[in-house]
């Protein structure tokens, strides 16, 4: 007894580690060890397809092969749902072969689950992630005495006989200082070589498996390729007195070569971003004439970079875009034969994709913030073309007028009280209070494409096909694999329903809405003209857009029954038209000024900057009285100007050719005399307003909604944020929006409503 004591410390833990660590007797026990033999040429269709392999030969020979056989058909285990044709050859602790089994039913997973999901992990192409926590009672109970496995991949012959390739196995020991050495067999549990004294004693600490990775490569035939089925370990010791839980995990990673994915991608990247550069040197010259810079100066340097973050930040958006839908299109599409995996988690597709997200999220919201501060600093003139009447009102009501007075006293008060009627106010109002609102005014709802989006995703259950496996289902029943969505994936899903949507919207509103509810961008250029008031609207020094909105009829300031009789002249052609030119309809100009008429326009405003900086010193002013003759200077130039009446601020009016509309260039410079480019649809001024740059808003709420789901996984959070993000955008817009319009028009904010 004393020297069973001796020997078994220090034998069996040697005996123990040269089995681990030195072949045996495999393939039934017949034949010695298996050279590690790499796969000679094959086609990836060939290999996923239950595999046409060649390679170092395990015939299944004996007994232990027809119980295989026996057990299942070989062949409908290769073909059955594109399993990984996978098995065991398992020893006991003293080398003696067990069993030949496969690896499904949970044998190599440490973790408790239902038997579906356990063999949900070798179906191929299913990206499997298990991991649990485990105590260490429970796994010695489980695993009383080690159990020695070797893994291969069977296959069948040219000559149809049953075939088996070890799998390469890489393991890793807490006491090994290296990154791992190749092994030949490996196990699960070892409660065995921890044992002092005796194998009937308890053993004192544990040796365990605390995580399996099967690592699957799509077979190249390059020399120095990775073979295609790896297996890592990773073990750790713990005492079994400390009684503590362990967390053990099961992982398959599948991977493609991502080097021809990642020259493919920086390909994309770099041809588009030329293209942004050209782009944004276009928009940069074709800005620094509309703005009469003549020189390069930091103004035009700060230009470019903006015009550059939002060509850019288009350009990562398609690569991401195609990127992300091209592999849920490639990947989700395979049925019989699978020749594409996900990019590997962590790997340099996927980590340079969402640096692509993010960049292009930071630069779209950079365009943001650069159009944003451009609407809202535009340049805005109201001309009232009424003028007053022959007509003399009351200055009150005539029922306050005292009735007993004498007559000569009442006859001298009421001729002191009577004056001549000038131009209505309310027009001017009516006409900014519109343009206000039509500032914020969008083809999309971004609320509804929110909510539906959500809808989709999360009730209908669209995101479910960002799984990384082959499962095409919006509704993962209890028994489905636990697989991980891959950011790839979930990005093309959540950007293809934002998009689509919003895209859905814009086309519904030009369709049916415009037509058939109401078109309140057109609207308002009817609305200048039945009151008499036209809208110039400067979004560069010398450019901007002209609203042509003076009445046919000469006074706006009519009853209800002459407006509608004006109007029905109008609709039976018995009156002019309403367009600029004579027998014209075009009410819509893009302007193009002269550097004299912008002079102009700038001397007229000069009292009014005079008058801020008497303010900034303490000086008392006039402001409403400056402020009532500079808008009257104003108004009596523009209109002059656009009667031709003035000899230095003349203009002609002619058409854009079709390259200067695609490209927003305009070729002639305003030398002489301003040019006015007719708009026959009427809606370029849109520009200056949220309905001209749908496109730009939609694609910011969907990078921003997808940065926010890829970053929390949880749509819900990113529907909130994303909505608080909205409207506090919409509400510093419109507070911007109604301080520039107070301040360029003199029309008060308390008017504005």
């Amino acid at each position: 007894m004393k020297a069973e004591q001796l020997i078994v410390p220090v034998l069996l833990p040697a005996v123990f580690m040269l089995m681990f660590t030195l072949p045996g007797r495999v393939c039934g026990g017949v034949g010695a060890s298996i050279p590690l033999q790499r796969p000679e040429q094959c086609h990836r269709g060939q290999f996923f397809n239950s595999a046409v392999l060649r390679m170092a030969q395990c015939q299944l020979t004996g007994g232990d092969a027809s119980g295989v056989t026996r057990k299942r058909d070989v062949a409908s285990v290769e073909q059955d749902k594109l399993g990984l044709p996978l098995m065991l050859a398992s020893y006991s602790a003293d080398g003696h072969f067990l069993r030949w089994q496969e690896v499904t039913g949970g044998i190599l997973q440490m973790c408790p689950d239902m038997q579906t999901r356990l063999d949900s992990a070798f179906l191929f192409g299913t990206s499997y992630q298990q991991s649990c926590s485990i105590s260490v009672q429970e796994l010695v109970a489980k695993h009383p005495l080690p159990v020695f496995h070797q893994l291969f991949l069977r296959y069948r012959g040219d000559d149809g006989m049953l075939m088996v390739w070890p799998v390469p196995i890489q393991s890793r020991h807490p006491q090994s200082s290296n990154s791992g050495r190749s092994v030949q067999r490996f196990y699960l549990v070892d409660g065995l070589s921890g044992r002092a004294g005796s194998l009937t004693s308890p053993p004192g600490h544990v040796h365990y498996l605390s995580s399996i990775t099967l690592s699957v490569q799509i077979p190249v035939s390059v020399d120095g390729a990775p073979p295609p089925l790896q297996l890592h370990l990773q073990y750790s010791s713990v005492r079994l007195a400390d009684n503590t839980s362990v967390q053990v995990s099961f992982t398959v990673t599948y991977s493609m070569d991502e080097d021809s994915m990642h020259l493919a991608t920086s390909i994309s990247v770099a041809v588009f971003s030329v293209l942004s550069l050209l782009v944004s040197l276009l928009e940069t010259s074709s800005w620094s004439r509309r703005s009469g810079q003549q020189t390069l100066n930091f103004t035009t340097l700060i230009k470019f970079l903006a015009f550059l973050s939002g060509n850019l930040g288009n350009t990562f958006f398609l690569v991401t875009l195609g990127t992300g839908v091209y592999w849920l299109v490639a990947f989700k599409a395979q049925r019989s034969i699978v020749t594409t995996v996900l990019p590997s988690a962590g790997g340099t597709i996927e980590v340079y994709f969402k640096s692509f997200v993010a960049l292009a999220f930071v630069l779209k919201s950079l365009q943001l913030l650069h159009v944003t501060l451009v609407q809202v600093s535009v340049d805005i003139f109201l001309i009232d073309w009424e003028r007053p009447n022959n007509k003399r009102r009351a200055a009150g009501p005539p029922l306050l007028q005292s009735a007993a007075t004498s007559g000569a006293s009442s006859s001298s008060s009421s001729s002191s009280a009577v004056q001549p009627a000038g131009p209505s106010a309310w027009r001017r109002l009516l006409v900014a209070n519109e343009w206000n609102e039509l500032m914020t005014m969008r083809k999309s709802s971004p609320a509804l494409t929110l909510l539906t989006a959500l809808l989709l995703l999360q009730v209908l259950g669209l995101v479910n096909l960002a799984s990384c496996d082959l499962q095409v289902t919006l509704r993962p029943g209890t028994d489905s694999s636990p697989s991980p969505q891959s950011p790839l994936l979930r990005y093309a899903l959540t950007s293809s329903v934002w998009l689509g949507l919003g895209l859905l919207q814009v086309l519904l509103y030009h369709l049916l809405y415009e037509r058939c509810v109401e078109d309140k961008v057109r609207q308002f250029v009817d609305l200048c003209s039945i009151s008499n008031v036209s809208v110039l609207v400067l979004m560069q020094r010398c450019h901007g857009y002209y609203l042509h909105g003076r009445s046919v009829h000469g006074y706006a300031d009519v009853s209800i029954e002459a407006l509608r009789t004006n109007l029905r002249n109008e609709e039976e052609d018995r009156c002019a038209r309403r367009g600029l030119e004579s027998q014209s309809d075009v009410q819509v100009f893009e302007v193009s000024l002269t550097e004299r008429a912008r002079q102009q326009l700038q001397r007229v405003l000069l009292p009014l900057a005079e008058l801020g900086e008497r303010r900034r010193r303490g000086e008392t002013a006039e402001r409403e009285e400056q402020t009532a003759r500079v808008s009257h200077n104003m108004n009596t130039l523009l209109c002059l100007f656009l009667q031709h009446a003035l000899k230095d601020m003349d203009y002609i009016v002619k058409d854009k050719s079709a390259v200067e509309k695609m490209m927003k260039y305009e070729f002639q410079l305003p030398a002489e005399r301003s040019i006015f480019y007719r708009d026959k649809d009427g809606v370029s001024f849109g520009e200056v307003l949220c309905y001209g740059q749908e496109t730009l808003l939609l694609v910011f709420d969907m990078l921003l909604f997808s940065v926010i789901d890829l970053a929390s996984q949880n749509l819900v959070l990113a529907a909130v944020l994303t909505y608080i993000v909205q409207q506090v955008l919409n509400l510093a817009r419109v507070h911007m929006s109604r301080r520039n319009l107070s301040s360029k028009t003199l029309v008060d904010q308390c008017f504005l409503i």
